[in-house]
């Protein structure tokens, strides 16, 4: 039986902790800050792979791959780009038993190297626009590590857009943030905030960036996912140029966007409870898993036969199944076992409900139990399953109005900063105190009502800002 858990409410990390490792979805790397995903942890990022890879490929970006090593001269090309990563990377020095004339990156993002490539591929506005995306490891070297959340190696993918006309990058980059958007809203049931990133915060080498941020349970925020208008800035230090219909040789306009493996950070802590994980259909593996309920050889023979045919059935209509055969382990366990795991749905069949040419189903984040009868579990299923993720999203979305708070001064800010929500207040552009250990998130899309003062310092307000402890 697994270990009991932290609750939340105790200790919000030792809670994260435990239901990432009793969930079984990550240990710890040999090296600092590494992280090994394990098979249902590794199933969940498929699940993203595939939802928000048809994504991709349905707006005409093609996959492709990179090198892992980049050169230090590609780095350093664009200077904004190497000063903001240049804590991060880890260097390659030596192969093959020798020196290296040039030292190489481990891929810290891939502008430099995919630009490189660019300025190869691209000589005609025939050409554009190009639109690339990989999914691919990178690697951080950060200070301080957290299983999915912030991780030294991490997975992600991650989109390269090149075009003609500064128009067509802007409206990329908010396309890419709309993708995402939907993304988590859709198949995690994560709300999420978008609007511009500050000028602080904006990615190394960008015009500005646009980002989804989200709310989590224990009293952060996430910034889940990021695009980038990169404007001219690396078309020019890797001189791509295209003959645009006259013949004039021109400057193309660049976009780059990603969302990486710490958005299963992300869906731990909004959705998980003091049972474990909780995932919402659209993402989870298995969004059914049936444990059948037996004592004798001649129960377990009539209690397989129904659950075979209610796994049959369910598949029909494209529900995930799994079907726990483990020997062994009591129902009880394989019970607790699934509930750490955030299955949504569990569908128990035992003798008595073979009889009954019935089941029982127990609802993952409510406990709700119903009976159903075998032969309307097509159409009832898929119909509880759309239910749970709506009920998860509204939860989810409740969750993030309750923990938003307008403030208008300092003093109110500190005292609010320590309830671990988010803060919408007025800014004016000045560095706010580091004693609360907050941070602007994001700069709402919408500045049509922007608060007379900044909540820093008391002066006239330029914007309307989203504050909090960020993760």
């Amino acid at each position: 039986m697994p270990t009991k858990i932290t609750p939340l409410s105790k200790d919000a990390n030792a809670w994260y902790n435990d239901v990432v490792l009793q969930a079984d979805m990550a240990d710890y790397g040999s090296v600092r800050g590494t992280m090994i995903i394990k098979p249902y942890g590794f199933a969940i990022w498929k699940r993203i792979q595939r939802v928000l890879g048809d994504a991709i490929e349905g707006a005409g970006v093609q996959d492709a791959y990179f090198p892992l090593l980049i050169p230090e001269s590609f780095l350093k090309k664009e200077a904004s780009h190497i000063e903001g990563f240049a804590p991060e990377v880890a260097w390659v020095t030596e192969a093959g038993g020798k020196k290296l004339q040039e030292r190489l990156a481990v891929r810290p993002t891939s502008e430099t190297i995919i630009n490189d490539a660019f300025s190869r591929w691209i000589e005609s506005h025939r050409d554009l626009p190009m639109r690339i995306n990989q999914w691919v490891n990178v690697m951080r070297w950060e200070k301080r590590t957290k299983l999915f959340l912030r991780t030294s190696e991490f997975l992600w993918q991650e989109g390269h857009t090149v075009h003609a006309a500064p128009e067509e990058a802007a409206a990329e980059t908010e396309r890419a943030l709309s993708m995402y958007k939907t993304f988590c809203r859709e198949t995690l049931a994560i709300p999420v905030l978008t609007g511009h990133k500050t000028e602080s915060e904006k990615f190394a080498g960008a015009d500005y960036t646009l980002a989804i941020e989200t709310l989590l349970k224990d009293g952060k925020s996430l910034q889940a996912g990021t695009s980038h208008n990169l404007g001219q800035n690396f078309a020019k230090v890797f001189d791509i140029k295209f003959a645009d219909e006259t013949g004039v040789r021109a400057v193309p306009w660049q976009t780059s966007w990603g969302m990486s493996s710490r958005i299963i950070g992300a869906l731990i802590l909004t959705h998980g409870d003091d049972k474990g994980l909780v995932l919402p259909p659209n993402i989870a593996p298995w969004q059914v898993v049936i444990v059948p309920i037996y004592k004798t050889d001649q129960e377990k023979k009539d209690v397989m036969a129904s659950v075979d045919e209610v796994a049959k059935t369910l598949r029909k209509v494209d529900v995930r199944v799994h079907i726990d055969q483990r020997d062994g382990y009591s129902p009880g366990y394989k019970f607790n076992d699934w509930e750490v795991r955030g299955v949504p749905l569990r569908i128990e069949i035992g003798p008595k409900d073979v009889a009954k040419k019935s089941v029982m189903t127990v609802t993952r984040h409510t406990g709700d139990k119903t009976a159903m009868k075998i032969g309307a579990l097509d159409k009832s299923i898929p119909e509880m399953l759309t239910k749970i993720q709506t009920s998860l999203l509204d939860n989810a979305q409740k969750y993030r109005d309750e923990h938003t708070l307008k403030v208008a001064d300092y003093k109110e800010f500190k005292e609010a900063i320590e309830k671990g929500v988010l803060i919408d207040a007025g800014w004016c552009g000045e560095k706010i105190k580091e004693e609360t250990k907050a941070t602007i998130i994001i700069l709402p899309f919408d500045q049509k009502t922007i608060p007379e003062a900044c909540v820093g310092c008391g002066k006239p307000a330029t914007h309307r800002a989203i504050f909090a402890r960020a993760h």
